[in-house]
């Protein structure tokens, strides 16, 4: 069984609808609850239809171990640490995430998180989150996503990395929980991704194989990504959001800044409202420039009985004369009066 949208709280996501918009809040807080709090604050106020949390403690997602296995190698963008000392860094304290949640509930914007452990799930279940995210890592820990569709409610699957197999397995997954409230991300698991490797082709064929909604996890720059996955069919955009790069948190290099999301929010809402119906004919603003378009026009004083030539009638603007597809019909009669030129042609000029 597929289904083309999902819901959550009072949003339908789907293609039909407008997008859906989270910002990842991740471990841009830096570990200050008011700054955390001023992040969801902001998200509302931006027009971001959701914010996300990541729930997870260093010890339940990793072990405080520096072999080799465990440090962060070459490339990437937290190279030198050990991934312990990196999630302690990153990680959003369980203590803050219910009261986190009241914010957001009586900021009437949802708050969902991504859990990494079964603990983590049973841990937002009495949150009573409204719908669960799992990270682009996560995808190939089905045991983690069957726990997650268990609950029932929305799931969102991040599928960075992740061949179109485990992708599958991800989903059939869930279905076999006998959850179909399922919609998948394309993303780079990049930080920050380039937009070569966005590879947003990708989004309407994902639609196509699983019919349910897709959406994008974008870790690029700026928000041309986006823009051009809402016009390859995306209904869903998570983009980080930070108070301020300046902040050197680990996620802010790759996060955007509050004006940097609402301008992104406000140019997918223009993009949306541009897409229209079906329409032929002047639009309501067009209409007052019909009465510059071309007609036939008298170029040339022309006396009674003299033909109608290219020399003294021809298309051109405004519109007050006949339409010019009636040229060939005028041309070679004669005038019925003398007409000055400068005079919108009719049939009642010939003779």
């Amino acid at each position: 069984m597929s289904n083309p949208f999902l819901k959550i709280m009072h949003r339908t996501i789907a293609t039909s609808q407008p997008m859906y918009i989270i910002a990842e809040i991740s471990a841009n807080h830096n570990q200050n609850f008011q700054q955390a709090v001023k992040l969801i604050e902001t998200a509302k106020k931006i027009g971001a239809d959701a914010v996300k949390l990541q729930t997870y403690t260093p010890d339940t997602i990793t072990l405080n171990s520096r072999k080799k296995y465990f440090m962060v190698g070459k490339g990437l963008l937290w190279k030198g640490k050990n991934l312990y000392d990196l999630y302690r860094e990153a990680y959003t304290p369980w203590s803050w995430q219910p009261k986190l949640k009241k914010i957001a509930d009586k900021l009437k914007i949802a708050l969902f998180s991504s859990p990494f452990d079964a603990s983590a799930v049973d841990f937002l279940e009495k949150m009573n989150v409204p719908a669960y995210k799992i990270a682009s890592f996560e995808l190939v820990d089905l045991p983690l996503i069957e726990k997650v569709a268990r609950t029932r409610k929305p799931i969102i699957i991040s599928t960075g990395m992740g061949t179109f197999h485990e992708i599958k397995k991800a989903v059939e997954t869930v279905r076999k929980a006998g959850n179909h409230q399922i919609a998948l991300l394309k993303c780079t698991s990049a930080y920050p991704a380039e937009p070569q490797e966005a590879n947003l082709k990708t989004i309407p064929h994902m639609a196509a194989s699983f019919l349910i909604p897709v959406g994008l996890s974008d870790h690029t720059l700026g928000s041309v990504v986006p823009l051009i996955a809402w016009a390859s069919g995306a209904c869903i955009v998570e983009k980080h959001l930070t108070l301020s790069r300046r902040q050197q948190g680990p996620d802010s290099a790759f996060s955007m800044e509050p004006d940097e999301f609402k301008q992104m929010v406000d140019s997918l809402r223009t993009a949306e409202t541009s897409m229209g119906k079906i329409h032929y004919g002047p639009t309501k603003s067009e209409k007052r420039a019909i009465r510059y378009r071309r007609s036939l026009f008298i170029v040339k004083d022309i006396k009674t009985g003299e033909k109608f030539t290219m020399e003294n009638i021809r298309s051109i603007r405004p519109a007050n004369g006949l339409r010019p597809k009636y040229l060939p019909a005028i041309l070679g009669k004669t005038a019925s009066h003398a007409i000055k030129v400068g005079t919108p042609v009719t049939f009642r000029m010939v003779a």
